[in-house]
């Protein structure tokens, strides 16, 4: 029995339907992906960044302590001859201890 014309449009219809509804679901998944990747290749990147900062601080760290006691020394000179206040010289003094710290539980 041939279809009415009536029929044949919601046929039709209901194809296009269908065809659109798949290439939304294919672009969305295309994008979800691209999405997905590219938060991965910038999330890559900032542990990279923050690996690379730890490295370049590590040969720092490795410094002798002789050199962390010179430059307390050096610090103390100055805050006696009046070049540093005592607040620069708290500062400083516990900013060369932590860095002192570091460098013996890297080590």
């Amino acid at each position: 029995m041939p279809l009415r014309p009536r029929g044949r449009r919601l046929i039709r219809g209901a194809a296009r339907t269908a065809a659109v509804a798949g290439t939304a679901a294919v672009v969305g998944s295309r994008v979800h992906h691209h999405q997905q990747q590219k938060w991965a290749d910038e999330q890559y990147d900032q542990q990279m960044a923050a690996q690379q900062a730890t490295a370049q601080a590590a040969p720092n760290l490795q410094s002798t302590g002789d050199d962390m006691i010179e430059e307390l020394e050096k610090l103390a000179a100055l805050h006696d001859a009046g070049a540093l206040t005592d607040k620069e010289f708290t500062t400083a003094e516990s900013g060369t201890t932590r860095y002192l710290i570091l460098a013996k539980v890297c080590a």
